[in-house]
């Protein structure tokens, strides 16, 4: 894991949690939280994702396309998903 990995990862993540939280307005955070959510998310969803996956940074630092590819996926992914789960988190605590 390098810096441009985790970079990809945590912008796609926003990108994601942003995303998710413009498509269930209910469950939505804020923008900030969304972004932070996302950040999170997408950091911990690259990371699983290339644990899996296998896919790495080549040895002299450079990344290659489908490393790439898989860094914006599992931000994204990564992203939305926790954004989600947070937001329904807040829903059930709000209304006890």
């Amino acid at each position: 894991m390098n810096i441009i990995s985790l970079i990809i990862e945590a912008v796609s993540g926003a990108l994601g949690g942003n995303i998710a939280g413009a498509t269930m307005k209910e469950n939505s955070l804020g923008t900030l939280g969304n972004s932070i959510a996302g950040i999170v998310g997408g950091g911990l969803g690259g990371i699983l994702l290339q644990s899996v996956s296998g896919a790495a940074a080549a040895g002299d630092g450079t990344l290659d396309l489908t490393t790439m590819l898989s860094n914006v996926a599992g931000g994204g992914v990564g992203g939305a998903i926790l954004m989600a789960i947070i937001g329904l988190i807040k829903n059930v605590v709000a209304k006890k």
